[in-house]
């Protein structure tokens, strides 16, 4: 009886066998969070000023930062928080951006800090050692020269440059230095082009594309090489100001990818596959068979697990009975119901 007991259970499992590997390669090919998620580009109104580039168009596909900073615009000023919008041009510097998708999803840019502004040119951010210690200004000494250790590449593209709003890759004198610090060009920024200099230039991947009016703002915080925070009163030496007042990013997450034809909100139904049907199939129709037949092997098993000596003798005229009782059993298996859940 035992004999029969394992090859009940071992039919039951087999039987279960290919809906599980139907759900799994169902859930394998299910997009990743964010990037199924399409974002309409109309939405995004404070933009920079737009120059003769193709970096002023959005692109489908392509990854969308959400930073959300706080800053004090002056030494008057209350302490403000906004959402600066960027996208990122992963078809023309796959490297740069898939570098900067990952310390996002890292969480290594959250509370860290603007550590160099400097106005109508560049704010500068990504170091993951500027951040206060106690009370600000208080911060790690190598706050301005930190970053994770593993550097990338410079990576240049005939689309890309600075215009205004272009998020560009810090660097040391190594064009192959860049690791995790950033910059958001204030205003056009072309003398950084590779084209304009003998270093080979400085590398941008993305832009602003909503947002702007706080990038502006954070440039004209008072630093510490110029004090007054005017636009019309700068000190035109400063180089490497330091804000006066934390202009912090309180967080930075992918949210989504440009969406500009509406491909991604609003996809166009395909026939499906053959692989793909039947794989839905299996699922939709596969799953209240098996457990009706799951059910019936449960009941087979319970039923041979009897001891020889407790089975009627066909007989003395019980069988029926016995009969009757399979009968009765497989109907209630046959009256359960499936459990739903959405996906």
């Amino acid at each position: 009886m035992a004999r029969k007991h394992r090859r009940a259970l071992l039919l039951v499992s087999v039987l279960l066998l290919p809906l599980v590997a139907a759900v799994s390669v169902t859930a394998e090919d299910e997009p990743s969070g964010w990037r199924s998620v399409g974002l309409d580009p109309e939405a995004w109104t404070d933009r920079p000023e737009a120059e003769d580039s193709p970096m002023m168009a959005s692109y489908s596909g392509n990854a969308v930062i959400e930073m959300n900073v706080s800053y004090v615009e002056g030494h008057l000023s209350a302490r403000t928080e906004g959402t600066v919008i960027i996208e990122l041009f992963e078809q023309w510097a796959p490297i740069t951006t898939t570098n900067m998708i990952q310390h996002v999803e890292s969480g290594l840019y959250d509370g860290i800090f603007f550590h160099r502004v400097i106005d109508d040119f560049v704010t500068q951010s990504g170091d993951p050692t500027c951040r206060e210690i106690g009370v600000y200004p208080a911060t790690s000494p190598q706050c301005g020269s930190g970053g994770t250790g593993e550097t990338i590449p410079l990576e240049h593209d005939d689309n890309l440059s600075h215009v205004d709003g272009a998020i560009g890759m810090a660097r040391s004198a190594d064009p192959d230095s860049a690791d995790s610090q950033w910059y958001i060009a204030e205003t056009e920024a072309h003398g950084l082009d590779p084209e304009n200099r003998d270093d080979e230039g400085y590398a941008t991947f993305g832009i602003v594309r909503d947002g702007m009016t706080h990038i502006r703002a954070i440039a004209l915080t008072p630093t510490t090489d110029d004090l007054t925070g005017l636009e019309e009163i700068q000190n035109p030496a400063s180089s490497a100001g330091r804000p006066v007042y934390q202009a912090q990013i309180l967080s930075m997450r992918m949210i989504g990818v440009a969406d500009p034809d509406g491909s991604i909100r609003n996809p166009v139904v395909d026939t499906q596959s053959e692989s793909t049907f039947l794989q839905d199939m299996m699922v939709v129709v596969g799953l209240p068979l098996l457990i009706v037949l799951a059910g019936g092997g449960v009941v087979y098993v319970l039923y041979t697990a009897r001891d020889e000596g407790d089975q009627p003798d066909p007989t003395d005229g019980s069988a029926g009975v016995v009969e009757a009782e399979l009968v009765m059993d497989a109907e209630m298996v046959e009256d359960i119901k499936a459990p739903t859940d959405e996906p």
